[in-house]
């Protein structure tokens, strides 16, 4: 069961992962870019933001499950680094830009609480643990992981809940507006049942 969980949750990380390159193909579906007014899509510093947070947090959605893999942590350690590096980059520079991109997000002010929010808890978790890391704090580095990837793994939850929302409500920017909110909460409060629970922490972890 565990071994399967684990697949089932790396395969949802690389489907959605892989999910932007759609926006740099021609002639595709442009997803929620069709939600956007013609103003907004044409805006320069809005298109860095938006390409740069889709680009990266694709990446580190790609590459963060591969963390949770203890012989990773501990028969590579210089993998383990390596990559942990190239998530925190790209959770740096993809979380800058979905806290900007989030003041025009679809549905108003809610949704962009909603998605500032989490781009800014994506982005204080990664920076603790990074700096927890660089004092050797190996313990509170994990913990604070779980809930950087557990924000990160809002890309995957927003796909999930959209369009069960949609289906429910039958108005998209009801959805849109509940999805900013249900997408992130809900996963931090899973990670804290496998950080918190009983003192100490448990990962969420595959031995292999």
């Amino acid at each position: 069961m565990k071994i399967a969980l684990y697949g089932l949750f790396a395969i949802f990380a690389i489907a959605i992962g892989l999910y932007p390159i759609i926006y740099f193909m021609p002639e595709m579906p442009s997803g929620l870019l069709n939600s956007k007014p013609p103003a907004l899509l044409a805006d320069t510093l809005w298109n860095i933001g938006f390409y740069t947070h889709i680009s990266l947090g694709g990446l580190a959605l790609l590459v963060g499950w591969i963390q949770f893999s203890k012989k990773m942590r501990t028969r590579y350690i210089n993998a383990h680094r390596r990559i942990g590096m190239i998530y925190i980059i790209s959770v740096v520079l993809s979380g800058t830009a979905a806290i900007y991109i989030g003041f025009f997000a679809t549905g108003g002010l809610i949704a962009s609480i909603g998605f500032i929010s989490l781009g800014i808890v994506w982005l204080t978790f990664t920076l603790m643990a990074f700096f927890r890391i660089r004092e050797k704090k190996v313990y509170e580095h994990q913990r604070m992981m779980i809930y950087s990837y557990a924000a990160c793994f809002a890309a995957v939850t927003l796909r999930i809940w959209l369009p069960l929302l949609i289906m429910t409500f039958q108005d998209f920017i009801i959805a849109y507006r509940i999805v900013a909110w249900l997408c992130w909460v809900p996963n931090l409060m899973v990670a804290y049942y496998f950080v918190e629970r009983g003192g100490s922490l448990r990962l969420p972890t595959i031995a292999r």
